[in-house]
């Protein structure tokens, strides 16, 4: 007769758990029939001599019973520890990429990228810094090396305008100064407000670019004809003269150009005046001057 039992080896995991099931059932089956005709036979296994040829042959199918579920235990399915083939997971899968030849050339034009941008930035903050130093050097030399000085004034012969004489000195002479002079502006007190008056060089030498390497002086003259003028000094007007001038160490200058104002206030006599009364208003001997200098305010 043809063996039908099933091959465990060609059985799917629903199949061999189906098959355990079904055998579990039939050896369940098969005990309860067992117990059920020794109830019946009166053979009860603590009362009958009869019992130990039922136990030995059960002891004797026991090992075979044992066995049975052995090699059906050993043909049921185990979890597997291994991924499914169609979820493979793979630590460093996509590392091949590194190795294409545009990835690393895009990843070295990045990199070149930074790294002169970084480059440039420091050269950016070091020249900064050397143009920031040439300045205050510069604006030094401008305040302590240039000398600016108004030396006089004096009335002219119409009987209203007067010429001054301002000087400039370089002292360090071995290092020129290029200075482009601009319009001298004269401002006359009147109340609380200033009021400029016209001026002009004389010979436009007040104009312009100099070099300064030891002294240059220029003449300007001007006319101060504002009414309701503020007398803070008895019979005196009292007036601002401003110098403006942009100085370089470059005869063709670029970045390196400072601004320096410089401001003069004097008590100016008008044409006319009483030196008579002013002496005596102001309790001062001698000629009254044409104009007194004061300290910047």
């Amino acid at each position: 007769m043809k063996d039908k039992r099933p091959d465990p080896r060609r059985l799917s995991s629903e199949q061999k758990d189906a098959l355990i099931r079904d055998l579990q059932r039939q050896v369940a089956a098969g005990q309860s029939e067992l117990r059920l005709l020794r109830r019946r036979l009166g053979q009860a296994p603590q009362q009958s001599p009869s019992a130990a040829a039922p136990d030995r042959t059960a002891s004797e199918r026991a090992p075979s019973d044992r066995t049975l579920f052995d090699k059906l235990a050993a043909a049921a399915p185990r979890p597997s520890t291994a991924p499914p083939a169609g979820v493979a997971v793979k630590l460093g899968r996509h590392l091949g990429l590194w190795r294409s030849p545009v990835v690393m050339g895009v990843v070295g034009v990045v990199l070149a990228a930074f790294a002169i941008d970084g480059g440039i930035g420091i050269w950016q903050d070091q020249a900064l810094r050397r143009y920031k130093q040439a300045r205050l050097l510069l604006e030094h030399q401008a305040l302590t090396s240039l000398y600016v000085e108004l030396k006089r004034i004096v009335q002219e012969a119409d009987g209203k305008s007067y010429r001054m004489t301002l000087a400039m000195q370089n002292i360090d002479a071995a290092a020129p100064l290029y200075v482009m002079l601009n319009a001298v502006g004269i401002y006359v007190q009147s109340g609380l407000v200033w009021q400029q008056v016209p001026s002009n060089p004389v010979d436009g030498a007040g104009r312009g670019v100099v070099k300064l390497v030891d002294g240059y002086t220029y003449d300007v003259t001007f006319t101060p004809e504002v009414a309701n003028w503020a007398e803070l000094i008895p019979g005196y007007m009292h007036v601002r003269i401003q110098t403006d001038m942009l100085i370089s160490r470059q005869a063709q200058p670029g970045n390196d150009i400072v601004e320096r104002r410089t401001p003069f206030y004097v008590y100016l006599k008008p044409h006319g005046a009483n030196d008579a009364d002013i002496k005596s208003r102001s309790k001062m001997s001698g000629t009254p001057p044409v104009f007194i200098p004061m300290p910047p305010h």
